[in-house]
């Protein structure tokens, strides 16, 4: 038996009818996951993904997209501060895949720490995402694999997926190390 390859399946993504049939396919995945309206479109062939969104995105050097929502008023974060937010977390296919409103109380993050948001989000993205927001502020950000958390040996062989999260910033607070005996924190307000 041999097999052999056609310079039209190397070049298959290039075929705009297929990218059309990838893209009502994605389309109808996100319908079933009743993805919010205005939901960014992945088309994957094997490694290869190109992201499909409305002309109101911004992408940055990092590859980080993002759509302001609403412009919040006040002052954007700055490292050592903390900010609180909500957000809402999905998948490629539209999936929610985790939220903070669902959860009943906000995510707070110090900037610059480089720590996990709570559910086991990487903040490269979201620090990216957030630093230029101000309070009251709704932002919904597409944050490519490099800028998401990493990714051990047993996916090595996987490609990762995009993250879309939809974010709303509530406040920025300053914070202050405190000592009391032997015992120190950082308190923010």
């Amino acid at each position: 038996m041999s097999v052999a390859f056609s310079a039209h399946g190397k070049t298959k993504s290039r075929n705009p009818y297929d990218e059309r049939r990838l893209l009502q396919q994605n389309k109808k995945i996100q319908e079933a996951n009743r993805a919010p309206d205005d939901f960014p479109n992945f088309i994957r062939e094997g490694f290869e993904v190109k992201v499909v969104t409305s002309d109101n995105y911004i992408t940055r050097d990092s590859g980080l997209m993002y759509e302001d929502i609403k412009v919040g008023t006040g002052n954007s974060p700055k490292d050592g501060q903390q900010v609180i937010f909500h957000y809402v977390g999905y998948n490629e296919s539209g999936r929610r895949i985790d939220s903070t409103y669902i959860q009943g109380s906000p995510a707070k993050i110090r900037l610059g720490n480089k720590t996990l948001v709570p559910g086991k989000h990487d903040t490269a993205g979201f620090e990216e995402g957030i630093r230029d927001m101000k309070p009251g502020g709704k932002r919904r950000l597409i944050i490519p694999p490099e800028l998401g958390p990493p990714v051990g040996p047993s996916t090595f062989f996987s490609a990762k997926q995009f993250e879309v999260f939809d974010v709303e910033l509530l406040a920025v607070q300053d914070c202050q190390r405190r000592t009391i005996a032997f015992y120190s924190d950082v308190v923010c307000s």
